[in-house]
């Protein structure tokens, strides 16, 4: 089969990735094997909102268990080791847990945005075993959408990449790509929907409700910068590579992909700032409630913030009654 795939040296990856992705593993698997244990081990009673939040430490968790054989990889020169199977099921990983935390951060987003804005809503009273159902069905959904990653073929056995420019534009346009950038676009838009929604509800709402809601929309301003710094990036550069791609379809061959290689670089730099996603998640596990908090700083020997039954105390003083899951 005739090979029109361009393939570029990767100097600037090689030199780069390794140790960015060593970095990610480390911070990342201590951030959230600390926050797994806390929520499996500590963490009492949970709420529909806890196993939202759970299922994202879940996705993070088993996205850096993946990058030490991606940072081999580039180490060894853009040699893959580990056979074709494990290729696939690295990549699947990569793609399914990428795409779950953009899912689950939407998710807890739309959790948010039903309590403070329809918080007499019966979903805000969904049980525990519901909620893990509704995240077993955004699992299947993510895992849907992704599978589609052991079909594709690799350029040879030591190659390991599911993303490569093609020479002929309209094969550039596939569905791996079209996914990549949907699980970016809808969650990203549903946020911000949700955002500015609960920000028109903190400016007609009543003095007693404003804590509350404040609270839930400083939650979801961390979703919305840590979801655009990490996952912006690499959305734009695979839209620029779209457009080159159809700029430069004229150029024969030895022309074309060197006027790519620019654009691919900083698209693979890019998507590995998509795994940092996986570091800094653990922030909005830390606000996502004082239980959590407290929990957090009793780990550290820090000072504990209020607690959760001083919270709900003060809330039904002040008659705030509907928001008191937040």
């Amino acid at each position: 089969m005739h090979d029109t795939k361009c393939h570029f040296n990767g100097t600037l990856l090689i030199n780069v990735l390794p140790s960015l992705l060593g970095v990610e593993f480390v911070l990342g698997s201590l951030a959230n094997g600390l926050a797994l244990w806390i929520f499996c081990c500590h963490l009492k009673p949970w709420k529909s909102s806890t196993v939202l939040i759970f299922n994202l430490a879940v996705a993070d968790f088993l996205l850096i268990t993946v990058l030490p054989l991606r940072a081999s990889y580039y180490y060894a020169r853009l040699t893959w080791r580990f056979g074709e199977a494990m290729c696939n099921i690295c990549l699947f990983m990569l793609a399914m847990n990428r795409t779950g935390s953009t899912v689950f951060l939407m998710a807890i987003a739309g959790d948010r945005y039903m309590r403070v804005v329809h918080p007499h809503h019966p979903i805000n009273s969904l049980s525990v075993p519901k909620a893990a159902c509704a995240a077993l069905g955004l699992w299947l959904i993510t895992i849907a959408m992704t599978a589609h990653v052991f079909s594709l073929e690799h350029a040879n056995t030591t190659y390991c990449e599911s993303f490569m420019v093609d020479t002929e534009p309209h094969h550039n346009l596939s569905w791996h790509k079209f996914e990549f950038l949907f699980s970016f676009l809808i969650p990203l838009v549903m946020i911000l929907y949700c955002t500015v929604r609960i920000v028109s509800k903190l400016r007609r709402g009543q003095l007693g409700q404003h804590a509350k809601i404040k609270k839930a929309l400083w939650l979801l301003m961390v979703v919305v910068v840590l979801f655009t710094i990490c996952f912006f990036p690499s959305n734009l550069m695979q839209v620029l590579i779209w457009i080159k791609t159809h700029k430069y379809a004229d150029l024969p061959v030895s022309e074309f992909c060197p006027a790519l290689e620019g654009v691919t670089n900083g698209f693979f730099l890019s998507i590995s700032l998509t795994y940092f996603n996986s570091v800094l998640d653990p922030i909005i596990y830390y606000f996502s409630s004082p239980a959590i908090q407290n929990l957090f700083r009793k780990t550290f020997h820090l000072p504990q913030t209020d607690t959760a039954e001083s919270t709900e105390r003060r809330t039904r003083e002040t008659g705030s009654l509907s928001l008191s899951q937040l």
